[in-house]
C-alpha cells in the first residue's frame, strides 16, 4: 500500500484517540488542501497492511482509525483489509474522502472494493474541500460543503443520513 504517512493518537481526525492513516495518491486536487504532498501517485512509500495493522494495534487507548490522504478510495481493497482488522479489534472506523457518497456508490458498480471498505467504515467525510467554504467552526471537517455521513444507516436506507456529531 502507497501511504504518505501515520499518526498514533490524533484527536483532530474523530473522536477519542485515533489511528490516522494517510495514503498517498489523490485524483482531486482541491485548493488549499491541507495535505498536498499526498496528491502525487507515486510519492509517500509503500508499506504492507501488514505492518500498518501491527502499527493500529499497537496502542491500546487506540479509540479507533481514521482513513485520510490522499484519497482513502483510490486504494480501497488495502483500506478494507486494514479497517476489517480494526473492527474486529473493536475499533470504529472513519474516512475522509474528496468523493461524495453518492460517487463512491456509483463506484461500487466497477469497483466492488470501494463497496467492501465502505461497509467496513462507520462514518464518512464527505466531499471535496472547498476552500471558499472553509470554516474553523465545523467539527471534524475543513469546508462546510463536506458532510458526516453514517455510513452502516446510509448504506441501510440507500441515501446519505448524516451523523450526530
Amino acid at each position: 500500500m502507497r501511504i504518505a504517512g501515520m499518526i498514533q493518537d490524533s484527536i483532530v481526525d474523530g473522536p477519542g484517540f485515533r489511528f490516522t492513516l494517510f495514503t498517498q495518491g489523490c485524483p482531486h486536487h482541491c485548493e488549499g488542501c491541507h495535505n498536498p504532498e499526498t496528491h502525487d501517485f507515486s510519492g509517500g512509500s509503500e508499506v504492507g497492511t501488514d505492518e500498518i495493522i501491527k502499527k493500529l494495534l499497537s496502542n491500546p487507548l487506540t479509540d479507533g482509525i481514521t482513513f485520510s490522504g490522499g484519497e482513502p478510495f483510490e486504494q480501497a481493497e488495502d483500506c478494507a483489509v486494514i479497517a476489517r482488522a480494526a473492527r474486529d479489534n473493536g475499533l470504529n472506523v472513519w474516512a475522509y474522502s474528496g468523493y461524495t457518497f453518492e460517487e463512491l456508490i456509483q463506484k461500487t458498480e466497477q469497483q466492488p472494493e470501494v463497496r467492501r471498505f465502505l461497509e467496513l467504515t462507520d462514518v464518512l467525510v464527505d466531499g471535496r474541500f472547498v476552500l471558499a467554504q472553509r470554516s474553523l467552526n465545523i467539527k471534524w471537517r475543513g469546508s462546510t460543503n463536506q458532510r458526516l455521513i453514517d455510513v452502516v444507516k446510509s448504506l441501510e436506507a440507500g441515501t446519505p443520513i448524516l451523523y450526530a456529531d
